[in-house]
């Protein structure tokens, strides 16, 4: 791991979960696991497709990896391609 991926991956888990701010709006960071939003594809992309999310809304039931991609897109009213965009926006 190169010195700029651990620099981007301390500032992407800093910012807590992107699906609670989307729905919450600002709040106070918890613990998050990092997401590797592929975008269509398989395997992981780039250490600059990370998004953050909480356990929940990444491996749980309500999450990314618990629903399935699409189905997390249609559900929760926004796409992980915005909450990568979020992400990339607070991290730049």
């Amino acid at each position: 791991m190169t010195k700029a991926e651990i620099i981007h991956k301390g500032k992407v888990a800093a910012l807590g979960c992107a699906y609670c701010h989307f729905l919450y709006g600002p709040h106070a960071p918890a613990a998050v696991e990092l997401h590797h939003y592929r975008g269509g594809g398989w395997g992981r992309g780039s250490y600059l497709t990370l998004i953050p999310l909480c356990p929940e809304h990444h491996r749980g039931r309500t999450g990314v990896h618990g629903m399935g991609t699409k189905a997390f897109d249609r559900m929760s009213g926004t796409t992980q391609q915005d909450l990568l965009n979020w992400t990339l926006e607070r991290t730049a």
